[in-house]
């Protein structure tokens, strides 16, 4: 079992712990017995319009209890990237909210608002309130040198209801196509949110958690860690099955349940991959799959035979076994 096997579970937030402003399923149950059985945990967030005490009290109150200090997130990692690159006390102009100050505050840098208090940075973080006025002083400090950082790329957030809204990737790139300057971007997947929750926690056999392969499962690839996908947010098996080599996870699984079983192991023998009463193997232009018992073993049999060549298999290659699983 990965409790076993990884001493800090790393865990994504939206689409893994909860959706919206309710607790997934099986969620609060399966942290609560990992926790219990000595796994320590962690919530990895992009995030910058929280504080971690912010996150620790959401959580707290979906009935999974939490200390701010179990909470990491993109704006811890981009203070900690601007304070080993600026003078301690060094102006930083702040194009975001309460908790990106806060978290430049913990830091020792000093947090402003203007362009015209000579900032030596730029740092820019998710809030729903951003005005254009601070988007300009931000790109006008830019152009006069300023180091310029993003906490995250996401180009959209999650909204309750219809269709995703601009993230702070979008955001950002007002001030990147007005200065022609790119910003280091902090979040996941890149190495320095990654980091943070490495020198947070103190892990040794981290685990990444998370349900998006451009964040969460790319970032554990970046960061050197083994990773659990997650279906109970954006990505499907057949998104999984279809992923490039950066964007495979290796472990499966429905939902957070998956830290408390076994994850038997393929075996691979002459172009056949099976897995606990599955077995899959390329059959022309297609993976065929044969076999009984449970389905998520034989989506890791599906996957070890899609994954093995570097290019990723196409939609119709895979779809047929699918159904068979009836993961489709």
């Amino acid at each position: 079992m990965l409790i076993d096997s990884y001493d800090v579970a790393l865990l994504d937030l939206d689409g893994v712990v909860y959706r919206g402003h309710h607790p997934i399923e099986n969620a609060a149950d399966s942290l609560a017995k990992a926790r219990a059985q000595g796994m320590r945990l962690a919530y990895v967030t992009n995030n910058a319009s929280r504080t971690p005490s912010a996150v620790a009290e959401l959580l707290t109150g979906l009935g999974i209890p939490t200390r701010e200090a179990d909470v990491v997130t993109s704006s811890q990692a981009a203070a900690r990237l601007l304070s080993e690159r600026l003078s301690p006390g060094a102006k930083v102009l702040v194009v975001g909210g309460t908790a990106l100050r806060h978290a430049l505050y913990a830091y020792g840098l000093r947090p402003v608002s203007t362009f015209a208090e000579k900032p030596e940075a730029v740092v820019q973080g998710f809030t729903p309130d951003l005005s254009y006025g601070l988007i300009a002083q931000g790109a006008q400090a830019v152009l006069d040198g300023a180091l310029f950082v993003a906490s995250n790329g996401d180009l959209t957030i999650s909204a309750p209801y219809g269709p995703n809204r601009p993230g702070n990737g979008s955001l950002v790139k007002v001030i990147e196509n007005a200065t022609g300057v790119a910003p280091i971007v902090t979040g996941k997947p890149e190495i320095s949110l990654h980091r943070e929750s490495i020198l947070r926690t103190g892990a040794e056999r981290p685990l990444v958690v998370g349900d998006r392969l451009d964040t969460d499962i790319e970032g554990a690839v970046n960061g050197g860690a083994d990773s659990l996908l997650v279906f109970t947010g954006v990505t499907d098996p057949l998104m999984a099955l279809t992923a490039e080599p950066r964007h495979r996870a290796t472990y499966l699984a429905p939902d957070l349940t998956g830290l408390l079983v076994d994850h038997p192991g393929v075996v691979e023998d002459g172009g056949r991959y099976a897995c606990a009463g599955w077995t899959a193997a390329w059959d022309g232009g297609a993976v065929a799959l044969s076999g009984e018992g449970d389905p998520w073993h034989g989506l890791r049999a599906l996957a070890a035979a899609a994954w093995r060549a570097p290019e990723p298999a196409a939609p119709e290659a895979v779809r047929g076994a699918l159904d068979v699983l009836g993961l489709a």
